[in-house]
């Protein structure tokens, strides 16, 4: 059984831990917000290349372009985003566990097909250390950070573009925690390259009731709007995951600070009955002492 001592100094670290998690959920709240306006500020770039993309859909032409060219898939490259740093519950695990379920699907999909995965963070390359398997190759010469800049995204964009047009890989997804709220992050699994036609029909904002006059032409504009139109997908994807991360933090810094709460009370419980019993058995000594004189 713990003495008073003991106690005290367990009820003190105690408290020390609930307040150390309640200024982590603060800030990683902040942070949220911050990457929450990062994705607003976004938001008109990609509503604005939706809409040339839904002029030039509209036209009802056949568009040539590299980036939406279906082949035989042999090799395929995934992105996984993860977090660089912990403290934020299951979240880097879920999504490990997404991956894997991905990789199985292609497998199962395209037979005996070699997958090349990029990580994304310090703790999903940590992951993926540790997975063996003779289809599967990870990717690290380069670590990515979560972290990483607009510029290294755009950069990191065009080496994987460039490795699809030149045939190093048929198919590129993107596994990640797409942000929908504080409490919900929702695992999704993206198609990068091809562009598929689905997604780009979907996007696309068409309008039948206008006729357009594209010069030099609508397939020219086409192959100059699309990449950007990938690059402003990953860097809402990228901005997305750093957001799913810290809102995943927050409610692991909310978990915490409540087993602390709760940790602290039954120790302050404890604490106040052994002292109490304390006192008692020192009075009973006095009063047994009195009574012998």
């Amino acid at each position: 059984m713990a003495t008073l001592k003991e106690l005290k100094v367990r009820i003190g670290s105690v408290a020390s831990s609930e307040k150390i998690t309640g200024a982590m959920k603060m800030i990683s709240s902040a942070k949220v917000h911050k990457e929450e306006q990062g994705l607003k500020r976004l938001k008109p770039f990609k509503d604005q290349i939706k809409s040339i993309m839904g002029h030039i859909l509209s036209t009802g032409e056949n568009f040539n372009s590299p980036l939406i060219e279906d082949r035989e898939v042999r090799k395929v490259a995934i992105v996984v985003y993860g977090s660089d740093d912990g403290l934020c519950g299951a979240y880097n695990l879920n999504i490990f566990k997404g991956l894997l379920v991905e990789c199985n699907r292609l497998q199962d999909k395209y037979g005996d097909v070699e997958i090349s995965i990029y990580p994304v963070g310090r703790k999903m390359s940590k992951a993926l250390s540790h997975l063996k398997d003779g289809n599967i190759k990870v990717v690290d010469a380069e670590p990515l950070s979560s972290k990483m800049s607009g510029d290294s995204v755009t950069e990191f964009t065009k080496s994987i573009r460039d490795s699809f047009l030149q045939g190093v890989y048929d198919l590129v997804e993107t596994v990640y925690m797409a942000f929908q709220s504080m409490s919900r992050q929702k695992l999704t699994v993206e198609q990068l390259f091809p562009v598929s036609e689905k997604i780009l029909t979907g996007e696309a904002d068409i309008d039948d009731n206008q006729m357009y006059l594209f010069e030099p032409s609508a397939n020219r504009i086409f192959n100059e709007v699309l990449p950007m139109f990938v690059m402003s997908s990953m860097q809402e994807i990228t901005v997305q995951n750093r957001a799913s991360e810290q809102a995943a933090r927050v409610m692991a810094m909310q978990s915490a600070n409540d087993n602390a709460k709760k940790l602290f009370e039954e120790l302050q419980l404890e604490y106040n009955k052994l002292r109490q019993q304390s006192i008692t058995t020192e009075l009973l000594d006095i009063l047994g002492g009195q009574v012998e004189k």
